[in-house]
């Protein structure tokens, strides 16, 4: 039920090995952590959070991870439409960016949550982030 995987819009320079994901969420955000050269990604802890406190504790990932580029699901309709949650994540990736003036790469992330479920990941925000990065390392050339 994934959505086939998308190459970035905006090519992905080769010195970019390490990323950090997010599936934004207005109450929770998962996280994942994953490079280029293994083509997977890792869960870490979502984050519980909104607002500032929300992007303190991306701020703290990003020190500890040193990401080179920043990834992001953005939710559609199944037929493709956009809706409210993905001008919200979109949001998400303009703040992302300008905060911390990393490069920010959109993928779409339809059935992430249902496939992360449907896999009986205990934090479905977590494997939905690495879904979302796992998806992204494939489309890398």
């Amino acid at each position: 039920m994934s959505a086939a995987p998308v190459a970035p819009a905006v090519p992905v320079p080769s010195h970019f090995q390490s990323f950090l994901a997010f599936d934004f969420g207005k109450k929770r955000t998962g996280v994942a952590t994953g490079s280029r050269l293994l083509g997977t990604a890792s869960p870490q802890p979502t984050i519980k959070a909104e607002g500032d406190a929300r992007f303190a504790q991306v701020a703290e990932r990003i020190r500890e991870w040193q990401p080179d580029a920043l990834v992001i699901g953005v939710p559609y309709h199944p037929d493709g439409a956009p809706h409210e949650n993905t001008r919200l994540a979109q949001k998400f990736g303009r703040q992302l960016r300008g905060r911390f003036n990393l490069t920010v790469y959109e993928v779409d992330e339809r059935y992430s949550t249902t496939e992360a479920l449907a896999s009986g990941a205990r934090d479905a925000d977590a494997a939905s982030a690495c879904i979302i990065l796992e998806q992204f390392l494939r489309s890398l050339p």
